[in-house]
């Protein structure tokens, strides 16, 4: 029988609530919760796949089962009892303490984690071990938000909702490519476009992304430049006399120091230095004054700098100016990353905060923290931020890590320094739910961690709602909870520790959360008034909601009262200052890393879904084309990308989102599906090889968003593609067997991929690799046996003198026909183009035969590709979308609409929305004439 869950969605900060669907200790399926008010029942490609994840064969292939233990580092690790590894830990974690102090621990955290299990290892870092150190992959998502956040408005508390974009007249968004980061956030968007043609939206971003497909006014500006954008708005607004200087008068402080700064922001110069036209510097800045109500969204290209809180003060400076703010359709409103890192702030899990949006800095703040805990005191030293953290690893300082829910050997900038931190560490415990990270390899202790769909207690997104997690099904093997964990662990430090009464006496997830409502109390985001029954009965809640009350406040502000000392808000005097790292002739490109549609993160969970890598199948750098033409560079050539830290290679792609002297690389890719080993034998480690740690002074978020870099034309005129399809069963765990396999080779990637050709979903693995000559015959056989290309029926050919391998295995079908099953092109890989396309469209191979083994890049039979996938959901191509469109005429709505209703792609999540608008519009009106 089906049992239905109500939960919510791990992924981006908008929370969308989801019904889990399962049978048994088994999801079955996902859908939107249609009850849920953050998303209505809708789900992107990556929310509506859940389900796919938590399958048995991906749980069997993918997650950390049990305790492990690894006795030397570099070993393969050992099962071990919860309670010896529990034992171990504290002994360890005591011993580091005795002898070097507690700050010689470190804990570094996640936004993925709830917000009972955030509170309870903030409790156990500075209420138990006594020190600062605890940090989270936040800082490296929204710590510059909070901190413009509180420069201007007193709290760390975002005063708009998602209800707001039914009510705005002008949408300013900026440093977030929305369509893709908070996909459901932008159905919301077109919905408000739709209802309201008037509704203004300008988009400020370096990058052309699918978010501008939506506006009225695009921006290109330069990478870094967004605080001298906004001073320039703001010079005109005083030039035009469109600021509301009642509202300054009466709300606001500081506002004449702004002035003397942004007076020098002329257009000429702003122009100069953002590369945007002073007409349209002048268009965004009326548009966003004199709109009856402006609301902004903004996320990493704010947050992700070196000047991430000055950005994002100066963004909040523009509505302060203008009265923007407290009314309904307006006010500054970050897109929060993760699906609760705005829980994590809230309990204070960074290494600056206390519980309940305190200060450590304050004096009273730590008192009042300290009574509730029950301890003399709480350490008033700052603790160590995220790359500060690693630092201090790497140099010795911290000797023991505990890592749980993030992957810092992919997601950290400097990997170099991540890697020697991990090194050098005496004791590194990561708790995980995944035991295909990067930074799984490096623990010495491993503890397995449930996940979504097994978890239960709360999480708050964007707009400060809290809304209830609840598990569909059982913990999988020895998995236990991220808060129980922490408590176990807490209860045994304690006895290490001569502690005689315990700080932790929790029993439940909700025991936890009991505590931290109360450290709320009087506090801005006091919710004492909340409970879990309430969750359960009324759905999910906006903070503040005091007890007493009965619903939750919409929106902030609106009295125009802020929590500062005098009610007021703060202008910040943000002098613009250019990027840490800035393009010179060494390295004369600007690297920017962001999101793909389709993937998460460091794609543990999205990674195991072999679909999700259908609309970007694997990792490539995206460069503007006169750039590449300048270089000599083709498309599909493999690239050095080298910054100051370090290179990797990566075959390059034209792409008209990027200007001139930038390129992209999506954030995702970590070593865990692009390596390599440099000419001296240095491992390369995915995209973070290359970025850079300076961070903001104010926040200490890196900047990822903008690193210089070389970027020359490689030569490895050796190459080798293997592809195969596999049983579902073991398709990862021969991606996992064929990743130590690729820093053999200078570039290699190892990605899955999947069809459902034939009306059942495959699931196959794509490993592709180059080098400067051919390896050993026996480092061939090895991928080859991996892939299942080692049989007898396997066809082969082998040139050892000129380098030159291929295998083909072919299969008989249920309907009689041959079809390919895997093949390796190891040398002259020209034929990808065709044979990939037999293999992963499954079409008939019986024709073909031993000329698959054949050099040359031109088949013997025509094969016609089914194109690239563009629509997740309904598997819809973009050679089906262009074919449809010669029938479709009318008005780009009327077309977009009549195609929608022939293949329904965009129909369900949306996601390609964007992309199909693109293509609706670059259909020439003559290829329409025809069509028709």
């Amino acid at each position: 029988m089906t049992q239905e869950t109500r939960s919510t969605c791990p992924y981006c900060g908008v929370g969308c609530g989801v019904i889990i669907e399962s049978q048994g200790d088994q999801i079955t399926g996902v859908r939107g919760d249609p009850d849920h008010p953050a998303n209505f029942g809708r789900l992107c490609t990556k929310g509506s796949t859940l389900h796919l994840t938590a399958s048995a064969t991906v749980t069997r292939q993918t997650r950390l089962l049990q305790p492990l233990q690894r006795l030397a580092r570099k070993e393969a690790p050992a099962p071990v009892t919860w309670d010896h590894a529990l034992d171990l830990a504290a002994g360890k974690f005591a011993q580091v303490v005795r002898d070097h102090g507690p700050d010689a621990v470190g804990f570094y955290v996640s936004g993925q984690l709830l917000t009972e299990d955030y509170y309870v290892f903030n409790k156990l870092a500075k209420g138990l071990v006594g020190t600062n150190n605890i940090d989270t992959n936040s800082r490296l998502c929204m710590s510059s938000a909070v901190a413009g956040y509180k420069q201007t408005l007193g709290a760390d508390a975002p005063p708009a909702c998602y209800d707001d974009l039914k009510h705005a007249e002008c949408l300013f968004i900026v440093g977030s490519n929305t369509a893709w980061a908070h996909p459901i956030l932008f159905r919301r968007i077109e919905d408000a476009k739709a209802a309201n043609p008037a509704l203004k939206i300008v988009v400020a971003d370096p990058r052309r992304t699918d978010t501008v497909e939506i506006a009225d006014l695009f921006l290109p500006i330069q990478p870094g430049t967004d605080v001298m954008l906004f001073h320039g708005m703001l010079h005109l607004m005083l030039w035009e006399g469109w600021t509301d200087t009642a509202y300054i008068a009466a709300r606001t402080n500081g506002f004449d120091a702004l002035k003397a700064t942004v007076r020098e922001c002329t257009p000429d110069k702003v122009a100069q230095v953002c590369g945007i036209p002073k007409d349209d510097l002048l268009a965004a800045a009326r548009m966003f004054a004199t709109s009856p109500a402006t609301l902004s969204l903004y996320c990493q290209g704010l947050n992700q700098s070196s000047s991430g809180t000055a950005k994002n003060a100066a963004l909040i400076n523009l509505h302060l100016a203008t009265g923007q703010i407290g009314k309904p359709g307006a006010g500054p409103f970050s897109l929060t990353g993760q699906p609760n890192a705005m829980g994590g702030r809230e309990v204070g899990g960074l290494a600056n905060l206390l519980s309940a949006h305190r200060d450590l800095a304050n004096p009273e703040h730590r008192a009042e923290v300290a009574a509730l805990w029950g301890v003399p005191s709480v350490p008033e030293k700052p603790g160590k931020t995220a790359v500060e953290m690693f630092q201090a690893a790497a140099d010795g300082e911290i000797r023991a890590l505990w890592i749980a829910c993030t992957n810092p050997a992919q997601s950290m900038p400097d990997q170099a320094t991540v890697r020697r931190a991990l090194e050098r560490a005496e004791f590194v415990v990561v708790q995980e739910a995944f035991a295909t990270t990067a930074t799984c390899a490096f623990a010495d202790l491993l503890l397995p961690a449930t996940t979504w769909g097994e978890k239960e207690g709360t999480v708050t997104n964007s707009e400060r709602r809290i809304s209830r997690v609840r598990p569909a099904v059982p913990a999988p093997g020895q998995a236990r909870n991220d808060w129980s964990i922490g408590v176990a662990f807490a209860r045994r430090l304690e006895a290490q520790l001569g502690r005689t009464f315990t700080l932790f006496p929790y029993e439940s997830a909700e025991s936890v959360w009991n505590e931290h409502r109360e450290s709320t109390r009087g506090r801005d985001l006091d919710i004492t008034g909340l409970s879990y029954a309430m969750l359960e009965s009324a759905g999910p809640q906006q903070w503040p909601l005091k007890e007493g009350e009965r619903t939750g406040r919409v929106r902030l502000y609106e009295d125009g009262v802020f929590p500062t000392p005098d009610g007021r808000a703060r202008f910040v005097d943000t002098p613009y200052k250019p990027v840490a790292e800035a393009r010179e002739a060494r390295f004369p490109f600007s690297l920017n890393t962001g999101r793909l549609r389709d993937q998460w993160h460091g794609m543990s969970r999205t990674g195991t879904v072999g679909k999700l890598f259908g609309h970007v199948a694997e990792p490539m750098v995206q460069m503007n084309a006169q750039d590449m033409a300048r270089r000599q560079i083709a498309e599909g050539d493999l690239v050095h990308l080298t910054s100051k830290r370090g290179s990797i290679l990566l075959p390059a792609r034209a792409s008209a989102e990027i200007g001139l002297s930038q390129a992209f690389v999506a954030m995702h890719w970590g070593e865990e599906y692009l390596s390599g080993c440099s000419s001296t034998g240095v491992r390369l480690a995915g995209i973070n090889a290359l970025t850079t740690p300076a961070y903001c002074p104010t926040s200490k978020q890196p900047e990822l968003k903008h690193t210089p870099v070389k970027i020359l034309k490689a030569e490895l005129p050796w190459s080798l593609l293997a592809m195969a399809w596999l049983p579902a069963g073991d398709a990862l765990t021969a991606q996992r067997a064929l990743q130590p396999l690729m820093a053999l080779f200078p570039f290699a990637t190892c990605v899955p991929f999947a069809s459902n050709a034939q009306g059942e979903e495959r699931s196959g693995v794509l490993f592709r690799a180059a080098a400067h000559d051919a390896p050993d015959a026996a480092l061939v056989g090895q991928i080859e046996a991996l892939l299942g290309l080692q049989t007898a029926d396997t066809l082969r050919y082998a040139d050892h003198r000129r380098g030159q391998r291929r295998a083909a295995r072919l299969v008989r079908r249920a309907d009689g026909s041959a079809g390919l099953e895997a093949f390796l092109l190891g040398g002259d890989t020209s034929a990808e183009a065709w044979i990939a396309t037999l293999l992963r469209e499954e079409l008939p191979a019986q024709s073909y035969g031993r000329l698959l083994l054949s050099p040359g890049a031109r088949a013997p039979v025509a094969v016609q590709s089914r194109g690239k996938p563009v629509c997740a959901c309904f598997n819809v191509t973009d050679r089906a979308i262009e074919a449809e469109l010669l029938r479709c005429t009318g008005s780009a709505d009327e077309r977009l609409a009549a195609l929608q209703g022939a293949l329904k792609c965009g129909t369900n999540c949306g996601s390609c929305v964007p992309e199909l608008k693109r293509m609706v519009r670059a259909t020439p009106t003559e290829a329409l004439a025809v069509g028709a």
